[in-house]
């Protein structure tokens, strides 16, 4: 049987056809070595281990965030021979693995982050309270989910929810969580708020919440955020950029809606207190009218007063200019007839003229036959 002899791009093209068809993407565990980034986007490193190295390349597109020689890693990727460059691992898919590595693989990134200020305080923006409509993302069939729904009925209700159904862990989890942000943010019926939410978990099952592109989606989201991750020992770098951050799923609910059986008891507390200050204020209100009605009473009586001694008064001048008075003294009125005119005066009338006279209980006519003035006498 004669062997079969290749040339250079012949054996290229057959071993990655068989390499293709044998492994068509694999996964490999090791140690990260000779980590470095070309130009802003190539990325180039060894995976290896105490007997082996294998070399890998991809971009840094399929970064977790920062990574620095002597993590463990998980790394899925495309074995080929490259025609020129020879063999390495095209990367589909990197992530730290085993507690040490991902807890210093997300230090890396938070520092990283934090420098760059995404978990500054004066970025927080206040959530709406009680919002009327949610965006929540996470898995439908989670206890997460479940709990979360829970909780907001008992404690608001009638609030709209509309969920985002996404893997939260596992290599598709951060790429899902971003669309899911993405949709809510672009809707033309925007959400009041975003809550991510999951629960606990080991470091390796929450390591999509230290994403680098996840946690700068948190952090640019045009809506409010609120992420609650179910863990209390570590804050994952998507709630440190979120606008506020929630221990369990439950306790977003509490954060996000006020419980409508104290919100009854307050209120009714403030009708109690409103209907005692109404009280109040129209008792004062009755007494300031006695009291002002009293005054005007007061008043009135002691203008009434004035007014009748002020009438005595004039009734009594009146009464002294009286003419029946005056007559009953005696006196009498002197009208020339011809002129129709009272007569005053002893030059007001001539002999022959005649004169009405006026008594006290009639009049009578005459004539004048002879006159003289005081003067005269």
């Amino acid at each position: 049987m004669n062997d079969i002899v290749f040339g250079v791009s012949d054996f290229v093209a057959v071993f990655n056809q068989t390499i293709e068809y044998a492994y068509p993407s694999i996964n490999i565990v090791g140690e990260l070595a000779n980590f470095r980034v070309s130009k802003n986007r190539w990325v180039y490193f060894d995976l290896k281990d105490d007997m082996s190295s294998v070399k890998f390349f991809g971009t840094v597109y399929q970064l977790p965030g920062p990574l620095e020689d002597g993590l463990m890693v998980q790394v899925t990727g495309v074995p080929r021979l490259h025609p020129q460059y020879g063999f390495s691992i095209s990367v589909q898919n990197l992530k730290p693995v085993g507690e040490g590595s991902i807890k210093r693989a997300s230090a890396l990134l938070e520092a990283k982050l934090r420098s760059e200020g995404l978990f500054d305080a004066s970025r927080k923006r206040l959530l709406p309270y009680p919002p009327a409509r949610i965006g929540l993302v996470t898995s439908a069939e989670s206890a997460a989910y479940h709990d979360f729904i829970k909780i907001l009925q008992e404690r608001w209700g009638g609030v709209e929810v509309e969920l985002a159904d996404v893997q939260v862990q596992g290599e598709k989890a951060p790429p899902q969580l971003i669309a899911a942000l993405d949709y809510f943010n672009s809707h033309n019926n925007p959400v009041e708020v975003i809550v991510i939410t999951r629960g606990g978990g080991s470091a390796e099952d929450l390591s999509a919440f230290n994403h680098e592109q996840l946690t700068r989606s948190v952090a640019t989201s045009r809506i409010p955020t609120l992420v609650a991750v179910g863990h209390e020992v570590d804050v994952s770098l998507a709630e440190l950029a979120a606008d506020r951050r929630a221990s369990t799923p439950s306790n977003a609910a509490q954060i996000l809606v006020p419980d409508k059986t104290n919100a009854i008891a307050d209120v009714r507390a403030s009708i109690e207190v409103m209907h005692n200050q109404v009280l109040s204020n129209i008792l004062m209100s009755k007494a300031c009218v006695y009291d002002n009605v009293s005054d005007i009473f007061q008043a009135l009586e002691g203008s009434l007063l004035v007014a009748s001694r002020d009438i005595l008064l004039l009734r009594s001048e009146v009464e002294a200019q009286n003419p029946a008075r005056i007559f009953g003294k005696g006196f009498a009125q002197i009208r020339n007839v011809a002129t129709n005119k009272l007569s005053k005066s002893v030059h007001d009338i001539q002999i022959g003229t005649e004169i009405e006279v006026r008594f006290v209980d009639g009049t009578a006519t005459a004539q004048i036959y002879s006159k003289s003035s005081v003067s005269d006498l």
